[in-house]
């Protein structure tokens, strides 16, 4: 088949390109614009374009289809040309749900915890050598891509984002994969830009879940109230699996899950994560991996890249960095950091850096995420808002949404790393939260601060 992909160089599409690629597709892509690591990746396979930009040229009726980013705009010059021809045209979502109608899908949805979940799941099949095709947020050690696409593997397993489908396609994304097994971890307003009130965020997850096969299951966190509400209303004819936190401890540093056979000690720690674990172990089992061989593979997990990663380490302290972002997820990663190493001083810098976090009503939201550190920092870039479009944020609003009195607020990208190097690491934590990165602050100079 030949594939054209507008906008090629995003973090799923470059991905989805490169296992097309590897699936024997002839490929081409167009964007204006392509960061690391997407650059080297597609040019290592022959697959970045020669100059970037949109050429209309690209697009002919010898293709098999067009898969459209959400990086384009409608008004794209080589979307509008594929219109004309009126070539196949795919968002991301639907071109996998093509690629897996003949397979069992098994989609992962929640505001939190959907890539760390996957990521349990692939890491046990991987180790058991059960060959899956799967797409998934985060790169994981060990697996070459994020996407993989065979015509041969029974299972397919998706990470569901509820983000949009594509500029033309306003569906989120998990609403189009159809699953046969399907996974609920969590309900926390997010996406405010698309979802303007926390009931129509809601909504999505409501249809998310009415759209399982009939006769499919959905595994779902029990523990989390609006999760147990939407899966107890849904009249869909699918069985409903409930999960909680399973018994663990905190010895010297490392959590130890109870088991049939005694505590077990893992690489991952958090009540979040435990969780996490407990949705990833009942998928698993769905697919037919035994209680035991679960537990004998999740014990040399190591987590998700980004997804609370070890940096940096000393004697007398350690460092992590994490994607959290949303309200709900920077108090569960404090409160988890602060559980692992109750007796270390611990050190919390958050980047404000999402459309929704600059939303002064969603701002409110973040009241006490950061109460579990001992130092609670926040830092923004005014320029971020102003390229947002977005009204001002003032240091005054963002102190009263934490509601913490001793919140130390940074707009400056160097007064905050002069702050940071600064601080005393003896007995510490120091656990760095964003999507962004602090305003080009490079991470590797924090590392010799503790050495």
């Amino acid at each position: 088949m030949k594939i054209h992909f507008i906008a090629i160089g995003g973090s799923a599409m470059h991905n989805l390109a490169l296992a097309l690629e590897h699936k024997g597709y002839t490929i081409t892509g167009s964007d204006d614009v392509i960061f690391e690591p997407s650059k080297s990746r597609l040019a290592d396979k022959g697959l970045l374009p020669e100059s970037f930009g949109w050429f209309p040229e690209k697009i002919h009726t010898g293709l098999d289809a067009v898969i459209l980013g959400m990086h384009a705009k409608p008004d794209n010059t080589e979307l509008l040309k594929a219109q004309e021809l009126d070539v196949k045209m795919y968002s991301y979502p639907e071109f996998l749900y093509e690629q897996s109608k003949n397979k069992t899908r098994v989609v992962i949805g929640g505001s939190h915890g959907k890539t760390t979940i996957t990521s349990m799941i692939l890491h046990v099949l991987g180790y058991h050598n059960r060959k899956v095709d799967y797409m998934v947020g985060a790169q994981l050690e060990g697996f070459e891509r994020m996407v993989h696409l065979t015509e041969e593997n029974d299972f397919i397993v998706l990470e569901g984002d509820e983000y949009l489908s594509s500029p033309l396609d306003r569906r989120p994304k998990f609403h189009l994969y159809k699953p046969n097994i399907a996974l609920l971890s969590g309900i926390a307003w997010d996406h405010i830009n698309v979802f303007p009130t926390f009931e129509n965020y809601v909504e999505q997850f409501q249809i998310f879940v009415d759209s399982i096969v009939k006769g499919g299951s959905i595994t779902y966190n029990e523990e989390d109230p609006e999760v147990k509400r939407v899966v107890g209303a849904s009249e869909n004819s699918v069985r409903k699996l409930p999960y909680s936190t399973p018994e663990y401890s905190v010895e010297n540093g490392r959590a130890l899950l109870k088991t049939p056979e005694g505590p077990m000690p893992i690489e991952v720690f958090g009540k979040h994560n435990l969780n996490n674990l407990a949705g990833a172990k009942w998928i698993c089992q769905n697919m037919g991996v035994d209680e035991d061989d679960f537990y004998e593979a999740i014990a040399t997990f190591k987590g998700a890249s980004k997804r609370l990663e070890k940096i940096a380490e000393s004697n007398s302290c350690v460092v992590y960095k994490d994607f959290a972002h949303s309200p709900s997820k920077v108090a569960a990663t404090t409160r988890a950091v602060k559980e692992q190493y109750p007796n270390r001083k611990l050190i919390a810098c958050l980047e404000l850096h999402t459309y929704s976090s600059f939303n002064p009503e969603f701002l409110k939201e973040y009241k006490g995420a950061l109460d579990a550190a001992d130092v609670a920092i926040v830092f923004f870039l005014p320029e971020s808002v102003k390229i947002k479009k977005l009204k001002e944020v003032t240091p005054a609003q963002i102190l009263t949404a934490f509601q913490r009195n001793d919140l130390k607020i940074f707009a400056d990208t160097s007064a905050f790393k002069d702050f940071i190097f600064r601080q005393e690491y003896d007995n510490s934590v120091l656990l760095m939260m964003s999507s962004g990165n602090y305003g080009g602050l490079d991470l590797n100079e924090i590392k010799t601060l503790i050495e």
